[in-house]
Formats: structure tokens, C-alpha cells, sequence
């Protein structure tokens, strides 16, 4: 099974690096971008199958990240990693808390639902990878 390439957006890279195997096993690639400027070149460079805003980045930057990813077509689901329960940000396609169980749980959820309401979609931008 191939893995998912998820760009990680905000994090301490070497706070994933040391969960890597980790987020292998449950099928992720991540690539990491310290700061909104590197996270553009990376999607202007890969194909992402998700997108994460840690709550280290700005609300405003996380927004318009999100707007330059909504306005370039790219059809890649982006959801807000929070600290707590009760942030949110309303532009994200979903908001999961920042805790390692919860966010695989969620991250796999949200992929499941996206293949169960457009499997044609979800086969043609696999198919555009190859």
C-alpha cells in the first residue's frame, strides 16, 4: 500500500521525526514546513494527499495558507491541528486536537470520508500521481 503524503505545517520537525515510524505504519509520508513560505514552495513542488496548520502558525497565516490552496484548484483537504478543545478555525476542512491517538484517528477519518463522497475524485488524483 502506498503512503499518503501529508505536509505538516508549523510543527517542530524533530517532534514528528521521532514519531516517523509512527506515522509510516499508519500509511503517512510527512513532510514538514517551518513557516508558511516553505510550506508554498512545497506545494508548488509535491502532490499532497492533506495539508496540516499546527496552532503554532498564526490564525491569519493558517487563513490565508489556506486561501492560496483554495484558489490554486488544489483539491487537498486542510485540517487545523489544535491545542485544545476549543479552538477551531472555521476556513479548515476540519480542526483535530494535537494529541498523537486522536490525530491519526482523525487524519484517517477525514481521508475515509473524502474517498466514501467522491471515490471517482479520489481515484483520478491517485492516478494523476502515477
Amino acid at each position: 500500500m502506498p503512503l499518503a503524503p501529508v505536509l505538516a505545517v508549523g510543527v517542530d520537525s524533530s517532534l514528528l521525526a521521532t514519531q516517523m515510524p509512527v506515522w509510516q505504519s499508519a500509511g503517512y509520508l510527512v513532510t514538514f514546513a517551518e513557516s508558511i513560505r516553505e510550506a508554498i514552495v512545497q506545494l508548488r513542488d509535491g502532490d499532497f494527499d492533506l495539508v496540516l496548520l499546527f496552532h503554532s502558525i498564526p490564525p491569519e497565516s493558517r487563513e490565508r495558507l489556506t486561501f492560496l490552496i483554495r484558489s490554486s484548484g488544489m483539491r487537498v483537504p486542510v485540517i487545523y491541528v489544535a491545542d485544545s478543545s476549543s479552538s477551531h478555525d472555521s476556513f479548515a476542512d476540519a480542526t483535530i486536537r494535537n494529541e498523537p491517538d486522536n490525530l491519526l484517528r482523525g487524519i484517517g477519518e477525514l481521508l475515509a470520508a473524502r474517498v466514501k463522497t467522491n471515490p471517482a475524485g479520489a481515484a483520478m488524483q491517485r492516478n494523476s500521481r502515477a
